[in-house]
């Protein structure tokens, strides 16, 4: 869920090339995610910006009124 209340799901597999992202493919790996600065990251250092997130997101559910 983002700050204006929309929740999106993120596909983030065509993303997961290159040296940081390559360790997210694990499912155990990538399960350790958590929020930092504001955004998802992972203890190797990779992480994925905000802004991102939301415009790759397909929208699950819009903001509660």
């Amino acid at each position: 869920m983002f700050d204006d209340g929309m929740v999106r799901r993120v596909d983030l597999e065509p993303e997961l090339d290159g040296e940081v992202f390559e360790p997210l493919k694990d499912p155990g790996f990538f399960a350790q995610v958590h929020i930092e600065g504001g955004t998802i990251a992972w203890p190797n250092g990779a992480d994925l910006a905000t802004e991102f997130l939301y415009e790759a997101g397909e929208l699950i559910s819009p903001p509660a009124n």
